[in-house]
């Protein structure tokens, strides 16, 4: 079964040795607001985007078409 967005997230926090309290500090929002995010698996383009910088990730995400292979 694959891993959640917020799953991988915490894999990535342990790997760095960083908290979730480090990780809400450096994308500017509070600790809970980010816990509930997580637990909800509820997070917009652009706070996966902040959240791979503040982890030095790269994230990307993209549609294949399977009959073309067009990457969109």
């Amino acid at each position: 079964m694959p891993l959640s967005m917020g799953e991988k997230i915490k894999v990535v926090l342990k790997r760095r040795g960083m908290t979730l309290g480090d990780l809400a500090d450096k994308t500017s929002q509070s600790r809970q607001n980010l816990s509930n995010k997580i637990s909800r698996d509820n997070f917009t383009e652009k706070d996966l985007q902040a959240i791979a910088v503040a982890l030095d990730c790269t994230y990307t995400a993209s549609f294949t078409m399977n009959d073309t292979g067009e990457v969109i």
